[in-house]
Protein backbone atom coordinates (compact mmCIF):
# COMPACT_ATOMS: atom_id res chain seq x y z
CA UNK A 1 0.00 0.00 0.00
CA UNK A 2 1.27 3.44 -0.87
CA UNK A 3 0.03 5.53 2.04
CA UNK A 4 -2.26 7.58 -0.20
CA UNK A 5 -4.53 8.33 2.75
CA UNK A 6 -1.67 10.24 4.37
CA UNK A 7 -2.47 13.07 1.93
CA UNK A 8 -5.96 13.62 3.40
CA UNK A 9 -6.09 16.46 5.95
CA UNK A 10 -9.73 17.41 6.39
CA UNK A 11 -8.80 19.70 9.29
CA UNK A 12 -6.40 21.72 7.11
CA UNK A 13 -7.17 25.40 6.48
CA UNK A 14 -5.64 26.53 3.17
CA UNK A 15 -3.10 29.33 3.32
CA UNK A 16 -3.71 32.50 1.30
CA UNK A 17 -0.92 31.57 -1.13
CA UNK A 18 -1.95 27.93 -1.66
CA UNK A 19 -3.06 26.85 -5.10
CA UNK A 20 -6.43 25.14 -4.71
CA UNK A 21 -7.86 22.67 -7.21
CA UNK A 22 -11.46 21.48 -7.48
CA UNK A 23 -11.68 17.86 -8.70
CA UNK A 24 -14.49 15.39 -9.20
CA UNK A 25 -13.32 11.86 -8.43
CA UNK A 26 -15.20 8.72 -9.44
CA UNK A 27 -14.03 5.83 -7.31
CA UNK A 28 -13.64 2.31 -8.76
CA UNK A 29 -15.78 -0.38 -7.15
CA UNK A 30 -12.70 -2.10 -5.74
CA UNK A 31 -11.26 1.08 -4.16
CA UNK A 32 -12.12 3.20 -1.13
CA UNK A 33 -12.98 6.87 -1.55
CA UNK A 34 -10.25 8.04 0.81
CA UNK A 35 -7.55 6.08 -0.96
CA UNK A 36 -8.70 7.18 -4.43
CA UNK A 37 -8.83 10.83 -3.44
CA UNK A 38 -5.53 10.57 -1.62
CA UNK A 39 -3.97 9.04 -4.72
CA UNK A 40 -4.84 12.18 -6.69
CA UNK A 41 -3.13 14.43 -4.15
CA UNK A 42 -0.17 12.08 -3.88
CA UNK A 43 0.52 11.63 -7.58
CA UNK A 44 0.03 15.32 -8.35
CA UNK A 45 2.56 16.39 -5.72
CA UNK A 46 5.26 14.43 -3.88
CA UNK A 47 3.92 10.89 -3.52
CA UNK A 48 4.41 7.54 -5.22
CA UNK A 49 2.97 4.05 -4.89
CA UNK A 50 5.76 2.75 -2.65
CA UNK A 51 6.87 3.74 0.83
CA UNK A 52 9.81 6.10 0.24
CA UNK A 53 11.87 7.28 3.19
CA UNK A 54 12.31 10.84 1.89
CA UNK A 55 8.53 11.37 1.96
CA UNK A 56 8.87 11.86 5.71
CA UNK A 57 11.35 14.72 5.40
CA UNK A 58 9.89 17.98 6.70
CA UNK A 59 11.06 19.95 3.67
CA UNK A 60 9.34 17.44 1.37
CA UNK A 61 6.09 17.58 3.32
CA UNK A 62 6.15 21.38 3.10
CA UNK A 63 5.37 21.13 -0.64
CA UNK A 64 2.99 18.15 -0.42
CA UNK A 65 -0.64 18.47 -1.51
CA UNK A 66 -3.42 18.18 1.06
CA UNK A 67 -7.01 17.07 0.50
CA UNK A 68 -8.99 19.38 2.78
CA UNK A 69 -12.54 18.87 1.51
CA UNK A 70 -14.48 15.77 0.39
CA UNK A 71 -18.18 15.64 -0.52
CA UNK A 72 -20.41 12.60 -0.78
CA UNK A 73 -20.90 13.12 -4.53
CA UNK A 74 -17.19 12.91 -5.28
CA UNK A 75 -16.15 16.55 -5.33
CA UNK A 76 -12.91 17.28 -3.54
CA UNK A 77 -10.65 20.27 -2.99
CA UNK A 78 -6.89 19.91 -2.81
CA UNK A 79 -4.44 22.56 -1.62
CA UNK A 80 -0.91 22.79 -3.03
CA UNK A 81 1.74 24.99 -1.39
CA UNK A 82 2.83 27.64 -3.87
CA UNK A 83 6.48 26.60 -3.52
CA UNK A 84 5.56 23.32 -5.20
CA UNK A 85 5.52 25.24 -8.49
CA UNK A 86 7.92 27.14 -10.69
CA UNK A 87 6.65 30.65 -11.31
CA UNK A 88 5.93 31.58 -14.94
CA UNK A 89 5.97 27.91 -15.98
CA UNK A 90 2.44 26.77 -16.79
CA UNK A 91 3.75 23.56 -18.32
CA UNK A 92 5.28 22.55 -14.97
CA UNK A 93 2.22 23.61 -13.00
CA UNK A 94 -0.13 21.53 -15.11
CA UNK A 95 2.27 18.59 -15.28
CA UNK A 96 1.73 18.46 -11.52
CA UNK A 97 -1.95 19.24 -10.97
CA UNK A 98 -3.20 17.77 -14.25
CA UNK A 99 -0.49 15.27 -15.10
CA UNK A 100 -0.32 11.53 -14.34
CA UNK A 101 -3.45 11.70 -12.20
CA UNK A 102 -5.73 11.30 -15.22
CA UNK A 103 -4.20 7.92 -16.04
CA UNK A 104 -4.25 6.36 -12.59
CA UNK A 105 -6.09 3.09 -11.97
CA UNK A 106 -7.00 4.35 -8.50
CA UNK A 107 -9.67 6.58 -10.10
CA UNK A 108 -12.31 5.46 -12.58
CA UNK A 109 -12.67 9.00 -13.89
CA UNK A 110 -11.37 12.39 -12.87
CA UNK A 111 -12.49 15.92 -13.69
CA UNK A 112 -10.43 19.03 -12.92
CA UNK A 113 -13.02 21.78 -12.83
CA UNK A 114 -11.27 24.88 -11.51
CA UNK A 115 -8.15 26.25 -9.86
CA UNK A 116 -7.84 29.14 -7.44
CA UNK A 117 -4.59 30.76 -8.50
CA UNK A 118 -2.21 32.29 -5.94
CA UNK A 119 -1.12 35.87 -6.45
CA UNK A 120 2.51 34.79 -6.79
CA UNK A 121 1.65 32.63 -9.81
CA UNK A 122 -0.71 35.10 -11.47
CA UNK A 123 1.76 37.96 -11.14
CA UNK A 124 4.61 35.85 -12.54
CA UNK A 125 2.88 35.88 -15.94
CA UNK A 126 2.34 38.90 -18.18
CA UNK A 127 -1.45 38.67 -18.60
CA UNK A 128 -3.15 40.35 -21.58
CA UNK A 129 -1.21 43.20 -23.14
CA UNK A 130 -4.31 44.99 -24.45
CA UNK A 131 -7.43 43.41 -22.98
CA UNK A 132 -10.91 44.57 -23.92
CA UNK A 133 -10.23 48.30 -23.60
CA UNK A 134 -6.98 48.11 -25.52
CA UNK A 135 -8.51 46.17 -28.40
CA UNK A 136 -11.44 48.58 -28.60
CA UNK A 137 -8.99 51.47 -28.65
CA UNK A 138 -7.35 50.01 -31.78
CA UNK A 139 -10.66 50.29 -33.63
CA UNK A 140 -12.05 53.29 -31.76
CA UNK A 141 -15.27 51.30 -31.41
CA UNK A 142 -16.78 51.35 -27.93
CA UNK A 143 -20.54 50.91 -28.31
CA UNK A 144 -21.08 47.65 -30.19
CA UNK A 145 -19.66 44.15 -30.59
CA UNK A 146 -16.58 43.96 -32.76
CA UNK A 147 -17.21 41.74 -35.78
CA UNK A 148 -15.04 39.22 -37.55
CA UNK A 149 -15.25 36.52 -40.16
CA UNK A 150 -13.32 33.45 -41.29
CA UNK A 151 -13.21 32.83 -45.06
CA UNK A 152 -15.01 29.61 -45.96
CA UNK A 153 -13.99 27.03 -46.90
CA UNK A 154 -11.39 27.07 -44.14
CA UNK A 155 -8.58 25.78 -46.31
CA UNK A 156 -8.07 25.08 -50.00
CA UNK A 157 -8.54 28.56 -51.48
CA UNK A 158 -5.68 30.37 -53.16
CA UNK A 159 -4.08 33.40 -51.57
CA UNK A 160 -5.90 35.72 -53.97
CA UNK A 161 -9.26 34.10 -53.25
CA UNK A 162 -8.65 34.36 -49.51
CA UNK A 163 -7.58 38.01 -49.66
CA UNK A 164 -10.50 38.93 -51.91
CA UNK A 165 -12.92 37.56 -49.33
CA UNK A 166 -11.18 39.69 -46.72
CA UNK A 167 -11.73 42.79 -48.84
CA UNK A 168 -15.40 41.88 -49.30
CA UNK A 169 -16.14 41.43 -45.61
CA UNK A 170 -14.17 44.53 -44.63
CA UNK A 171 -16.05 46.72 -47.11
CA UNK A 172 -19.27 45.00 -46.07
CA UNK A 173 -18.84 46.43 -42.59
CA UNK A 174 -16.97 43.81 -40.54
CA UNK A 175 -13.93 44.78 -38.50
CA UNK A 176 -11.67 41.77 -38.76
CA UNK A 177 -10.66 39.05 -41.14
CA UNK A 178 -9.57 35.87 -39.35
CA UNK A 179 -7.61 32.79 -40.35
CA UNK A 180 -9.15 29.54 -39.21
CA UNK A 181 -7.39 27.09 -36.92
CA UNK A 182 -6.00 24.86 -39.66
CA UNK A 183 -4.76 27.53 -42.05
CA UNK A 184 -1.08 28.26 -41.47
CA UNK A 185 1.29 28.17 -44.46
CA UNK A 186 0.17 25.52 -46.92
CA UNK A 187 1.33 25.37 -50.53
CA UNK A 188 -1.97 26.69 -51.88
CA UNK A 189 -1.91 29.71 -49.54
CA UNK A 190 1.57 30.42 -48.12
CA UNK A 191 1.83 32.60 -45.02
CA UNK A 192 3.95 35.50 -46.22
CA UNK A 193 2.11 35.88 -49.50
CA UNK A 194 -1.26 35.78 -47.73
CA UNK A 195 -0.25 38.37 -45.14
CA UNK A 196 1.18 40.80 -47.68
CA UNK A 197 -1.75 40.66 -50.10
CA UNK A 198 -4.46 40.66 -47.41
CA UNK A 199 -3.01 43.69 -45.65
CA UNK A 200 -2.68 45.53 -48.94
CA UNK A 201 -6.41 45.03 -49.47
CA UNK A 202 -7.02 45.87 -45.80
CA UNK A 203 -5.45 49.29 -46.38
CA UNK A 204 -7.64 49.79 -49.44
CA UNK A 205 -10.76 48.85 -47.46
CA UNK A 206 -9.85 51.32 -44.72
CA UNK A 207 -9.51 54.13 -47.25
CA UNK A 208 -12.86 53.31 -48.82
CA UNK A 209 -14.86 52.83 -45.61
CA UNK A 210 -13.15 55.27 -43.26
CA UNK A 211 -13.17 52.52 -40.60
CA UNK A 212 -10.28 50.73 -38.94
CA UNK A 213 -9.82 47.16 -40.19
CA UNK A 214 -7.48 44.39 -39.08
CA UNK A 215 -6.57 40.74 -39.59
CA UNK A 216 -6.21 37.88 -37.10
CA UNK A 217 -3.27 36.08 -38.70
CA UNK A 218 -2.52 32.52 -37.60
CA UNK A 219 1.15 32.31 -36.61
CA UNK A 220 0.92 28.74 -35.31
CA UNK A 221 4.08 27.11 -36.64
CA UNK A 222 6.18 23.93 -36.56
CA UNK A 223 8.88 25.47 -34.34
CA UNK A 224 9.27 28.41 -32.00
CA UNK A 225 11.84 30.01 -34.32
CA UNK A 226 9.40 29.87 -37.22
CA UNK A 227 6.61 31.31 -35.09
CA UNK A 228 8.89 34.18 -34.12
CA UNK A 229 9.67 34.85 -37.80
CA UNK A 230 5.97 34.96 -38.61
CA UNK A 231 5.23 37.37 -35.76
CA UNK A 232 7.97 39.71 -36.96
CA UNK A 233 6.64 39.52 -40.53
CA UNK A 234 3.17 40.48 -39.33
CA UNK A 235 4.54 43.42 -37.33
CA UNK A 236 6.71 44.60 -40.20
CA UNK A 237 3.63 44.72 -42.44
CA UNK A 238 1.73 46.97 -40.07
CA UNK A 239 -0.87 44.64 -38.60
CA UNK A 240 -2.10 44.81 -35.00
CA UNK A 241 -2.92 41.14 -34.29
CA UNK A 242 -1.69 37.60 -34.47
CA UNK A 243 -3.71 34.46 -33.82
CA UNK A 244 -2.54 31.19 -32.28
CA UNK A 245 -4.05 27.76 -31.68
CA UNK A 246 -3.41 27.71 -27.95
CA UNK A 247 -4.09 24.02 -27.27
CA UNK A 248 -2.13 22.50 -30.12
CA UNK A 249 0.70 25.01 -29.66
CA UNK A 250 0.99 24.27 -25.94
CA UNK A 251 1.25 26.58 -22.97
CA UNK A 252 5.00 27.08 -23.22
CA UNK A 253 4.55 28.13 -26.84
CA UNK A 254 1.74 30.54 -25.95
CA UNK A 255 3.79 32.05 -23.13
CA UNK A 256 6.74 32.50 -25.50
CA UNK A 257 4.45 34.09 -28.08
CA UNK A 258 3.17 36.52 -25.45
CA UNK A 259 6.74 37.60 -24.76
CA UNK A 260 7.48 38.16 -28.46
CA UNK A 261 4.22 40.05 -29.01
CA UNK A 262 5.11 42.36 -26.16
CA UNK A 263 8.24 43.33 -28.07
CA UNK A 264 6.23 44.00 -31.24
CA UNK A 265 3.13 45.48 -29.54
CA UNK A 266 0.79 42.91 -31.09
CA UNK A 267 -2.48 41.64 -29.64
CA UNK A 268 -3.07 37.88 -29.44
CA UNK A 269 -6.27 36.18 -30.58
CA UNK A 270 -6.63 32.69 -29.08
CA UNK A 271 -8.30 29.85 -30.93
CA UNK A 272 -9.26 26.90 -28.71
CA UNK A 273 -9.23 24.15 -31.36
CA UNK A 274 -8.92 20.65 -29.83
CA UNK A 275 -10.17 21.67 -26.38
CA UNK A 276 -13.25 19.46 -26.75
CA UNK A 277 -11.03 16.38 -26.73
CA UNK A 278 -10.61 16.83 -22.98
CA UNK A 279 -13.24 19.41 -21.88
CA UNK A 280 -16.45 17.90 -23.26
CA UNK A 281 -16.93 14.98 -20.86
CA UNK A 282 -18.25 16.41 -17.56
CA UNK A 283 -17.01 13.35 -15.68
CA UNK A 284 -13.44 13.31 -16.92
CA UNK A 285 -10.81 15.70 -18.16
CA UNK A 286 -10.19 19.41 -17.85
CA UNK A 287 -12.83 22.13 -18.01
CA UNK A 288 -13.06 24.86 -20.66
CA UNK A 289 -13.37 27.25 -17.73
CA UNK A 290 -9.85 26.33 -16.69
CA UNK A 291 -8.54 26.63 -20.26
CA UNK A 292 -9.93 30.16 -20.31
CA UNK A 293 -8.37 31.09 -16.97
CA UNK A 294 -4.95 29.87 -18.08
CA UNK A 295 -5.26 31.80 -21.33
CA UNK A 296 -5.96 34.96 -19.31
CA UNK A 297 -3.05 34.34 -16.95
CA UNK A 298 -0.57 33.84 -19.79
CA UNK A 299 -1.95 36.83 -21.63
CA UNK A 300 -4.12 36.39 -24.71
CA UNK A 301 -6.32 39.35 -25.60
CA UNK A 302 -9.34 37.56 -27.09
CA UNK A 303 -10.64 34.01 -26.74
CA UNK A 304 -13.45 31.90 -28.19
CA UNK A 305 -15.98 30.96 -25.51
CA UNK A 306 -18.97 29.69 -27.54
CA UNK A 307 -22.50 30.85 -28.27
CA UNK A 308 -24.21 30.05 -24.95
CA UNK A 309 -26.15 27.15 -26.41
CA UNK A 310 -27.40 28.89 -29.55
CA UNK A 311 -24.84 27.87 -32.20
CA UNK A 312 -23.40 24.59 -33.49
CA UNK A 313 -20.80 23.90 -30.78
CA UNK A 314 -21.23 22.32 -27.35
CA UNK A 315 -21.38 24.84 -24.50
CA UNK A 316 -24.50 25.58 -22.49
CA UNK A 317 -25.69 29.03 -21.53
CA UNK A 318 -24.61 28.46 -17.93
CA UNK A 319 -21.15 27.24 -18.87
CA UNK A 320 -20.44 30.06 -21.31
CA UNK A 321 -21.64 32.76 -18.90
CA UNK A 322 -19.41 31.33 -16.20
CA UNK A 323 -16.40 31.36 -18.54
CA UNK A 324 -17.20 34.93 -19.55
CA UNK A 325 -17.26 36.03 -15.92
CA UNK A 326 -13.93 34.39 -15.16
CA UNK A 327 -12.11 36.07 -18.04
CA UNK A 328 -13.49 39.60 -17.62
CA UNK A 329 -14.11 40.20 -13.91
CA UNK A 330 -11.53 41.02 -11.21
CA UNK A 331 -13.26 39.39 -8.24
CA UNK A 332 -15.03 36.03 -8.66
CA UNK A 333 -17.18 34.44 -5.99
CA UNK A 334 -17.64 30.69 -5.99
CA UNK A 335 -20.93 29.05 -6.96
CA UNK A 336 -23.35 31.24 -8.90
CA UNK A 337 -20.97 33.87 -10.24
CA UNK A 338 -23.42 35.64 -12.53
CA UNK A 339 -26.97 36.75 -11.81
CA UNK A 340 -28.15 35.08 -15.04
CA UNK A 341 -26.71 31.69 -14.11
CA UNK A 342 -29.03 28.86 -13.23
CA UNK A 343 -28.49 25.16 -12.71
CA UNK A 344 -25.12 23.48 -12.24
CA UNK A 345 -22.65 26.01 -13.60
CA UNK A 346 -20.55 27.60 -10.90
CA UNK A 347 -21.33 24.98 -8.27
CA UNK A 348 -17.78 23.71 -8.22
CA UNK A 349 -15.85 26.73 -9.40
CA UNK A 350 -13.69 28.54 -6.88
CA UNK A 351 -13.23 32.09 -5.66
CA UNK A 352 -10.81 34.03 -7.84
CA UNK A 353 -8.91 37.27 -7.41
CA UNK A 354 -7.18 38.57 -10.54
CA UNK A 355 -4.95 41.23 -8.96
CA UNK A 356 -5.39 43.74 -11.76
CA UNK A 357 -4.91 41.30 -14.66
CA UNK A 358 -6.61 42.77 -17.72
CA UNK A 359 -9.80 41.11 -18.99
CA UNK A 360 -9.86 38.96 -22.11
CA UNK A 361 -12.24 39.91 -24.94
CA UNK A 362 -14.85 37.10 -25.19
CA UNK A 363 -15.47 35.83 -28.72
CA UNK A 364 -18.76 34.21 -29.59
CA UNK A 365 -18.50 31.88 -32.58
CA UNK A 366 -19.70 28.61 -34.05
CA UNK A 367 -22.67 28.51 -36.41
CA UNK A 368 -23.74 32.15 -36.11
CA UNK A 369 -25.80 33.90 -38.76
CA UNK A 370 -27.88 37.12 -38.79
CA UNK A 371 -31.09 35.38 -37.75
CA UNK A 372 -29.74 34.12 -34.43
CA UNK A 373 -27.31 36.79 -33.27
CA UNK A 374 -29.98 38.45 -31.10
CA UNK A 375 -30.46 35.53 -28.65
CA UNK A 376 -26.68 35.18 -28.37
CA UNK A 377 -26.29 38.84 -27.42
CA UNK A 378 -29.26 38.52 -25.06
CA UNK A 379 -27.31 35.88 -23.19
CA UNK A 380 -23.74 37.14 -23.21
CA UNK A 381 -24.09 40.89 -23.74
CA UNK A 382 -22.61 43.25 -26.30
CA UNK A 383 -19.08 43.68 -24.93
CA UNK A 384 -17.97 40.77 -27.09
CA UNK A 385 -16.51 39.94 -30.48
CA UNK A 386 -18.98 38.23 -32.81
CA UNK A 387 -17.55 35.87 -35.40
CA UNK A 388 -19.46 34.72 -38.48
CA UNK A 389 -18.27 32.05 -40.90
CA UNK A 390 -20.82 30.27 -43.03
CA UNK A 391 -23.38 32.80 -41.80
CA UNK A 392 -21.59 35.41 -43.92
CA UNK A 393 -20.08 33.48 -46.80
CA UNK A 394 -23.10 31.25 -47.33
CA UNK A 395 -25.26 34.28 -48.13
CA UNK A 396 -26.85 33.77 -51.55
CA UNK A 397 -25.52 37.13 -52.73
CA UNK A 398 -21.98 36.43 -51.55
CA UNK A 399 -19.58 37.42 -48.79
CA UNK A 400 -19.97 41.19 -49.15
CA UNK A 401 -23.73 40.99 -48.79
CA UNK A 402 -23.33 38.47 -45.97
CA UNK A 403 -21.10 40.88 -44.08
CA UNK A 404 -23.60 43.69 -44.52
CA UNK A 405 -26.39 41.44 -43.25
CA UNK A 406 -24.41 40.50 -40.16
CA UNK A 407 -23.65 44.11 -39.34
CA UNK A 408 -27.30 45.05 -39.96
CA UNK A 409 -28.51 42.31 -37.60
CA UNK A 410 -26.24 43.60 -34.84
CA UNK A 411 -27.37 47.16 -35.42
CA UNK A 412 -31.01 46.05 -35.19
CA UNK A 413 -30.26 44.50 -31.82
CA UNK A 414 -28.51 47.63 -30.56
CA UNK A 415 -31.50 49.75 -31.59
CA UNK A 416 -33.94 47.37 -29.92
CA UNK A 417 -35.66 46.52 -33.21
CA UNK A 418 -36.76 43.02 -34.12
CA UNK A 419 -34.52 41.66 -36.83
CA UNK A 420 -37.50 40.93 -39.11
CA UNK A 421 -38.71 44.53 -38.86
CA UNK A 422 -35.23 45.90 -39.45
CA UNK A 423 -34.94 43.72 -42.55
CA UNK A 424 -37.83 45.56 -44.21
CA UNK A 425 -35.44 48.42 -45.02
CA UNK A 426 -32.23 46.40 -45.37
CA UNK A 427 -32.18 44.08 -48.35
CA UNK A 428 -29.11 42.03 -47.38
CA UNK A 429 -30.57 41.19 -43.99
CA UNK A 430 -33.91 40.35 -45.58
CA UNK A 431 -32.14 37.94 -47.93
CA UNK A 432 -30.31 36.29 -45.03
CA UNK A 433 -33.53 35.83 -43.06
CA UNK A 434 -35.29 34.38 -46.09
CA UNK A 435 -32.41 31.95 -46.46
CA UNK A 436 -31.91 30.83 -42.84
CA UNK A 437 -34.67 32.39 -40.75
CA UNK A 438 -33.90 31.70 -37.10
CA UNK A 439 -32.64 28.16 -37.66
CA UNK A 440 -29.93 27.04 -35.25
CA UNK A 441 -27.19 24.95 -36.90
CA UNK A 442 -26.17 21.63 -35.39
Amino acid sequence: MAGYEDFIHLDYTPKPDDLIASFKVKVPKWETARRAVGAVASESSVGTWAGVAALKYDHVQRVAAKVFHMSKDGWVKIAYPVDHFEANNMSQILASVAGNVFGMKAVESLRLEDIKWPKKIIKSFRGPQFGIKGVRKIFKVYDRPLTLSVPKPKVGMTTKEHADIGYKIWTGGLDLLKDDENLTSQRFNPFQKRVALSLKLRDKAEQETGEKKSYLINVTAPTFKEMEKRVKFVADHGNEFVMVDIITTGWMGVNSLREICDDHHLAIHAHRAMHGAFTRNPEHGFSMLLVAEIARIIGVDSLHIGTAGVGKLVGSKDEVLEIEEHIIDQHIKARLVHEKLKGEAGLHSLDEEWYGTKPVFPVTSGGLHPGIIAPVLDRIGTDVMAQFGGGVHGHLKGSHAGAKAARQAIQAYLEGVDVADYAKKHVELAQALKQWGKWRPR
